[in-house]
């Protein structure tokens, strides 16, 4: 697993330098809408029944105020919503990076 070297908020967006040195930069919005959180995905109990995630999936405007690394794992951010329940793992992330076109 490659583990962020550097990170940077540049204009709106979220730029990370990895350890293996790939670049990624993710846009404030998509960052929130992608968020991995129970309120933003949803989960689903031991029957299979959905809960939450049928809320907003556009946030027009939404700063990433900071963020902290959570063990050696994942990055938290701080969204100016409100919103900083979301772990993105770095294997989350990388993979979120080449979603992008």
């Amino acid at each position: 697993m490659h583990a962020p070297a550097n990170i940077q908020l540049i204009g709106q967006e979220v730029a990370i330098v990895w350890s293996d040195g790939a670049e990624s930069y993710f846009s404030f919005e998509v960052l929130r809408a992608a968020s991995p959180s129970a309120e933003t995905q949803g989960e689903r109990d031991i029957f299979g029944q959905q809960y939450g995630g049928q809320g907003a999936k556009k946030f027009p405007g939404v700063q990433v105020l900071g963020w902290e690394q959570v063990g050696n794992y994942a990055l938290r951010f701080d969204f100016s919503d409100g919103h900083r329940t979301g772990l993105y793992s770095y294997d989350y992330l990388r993979k979120l990076a080449n979603l992008k076109p």
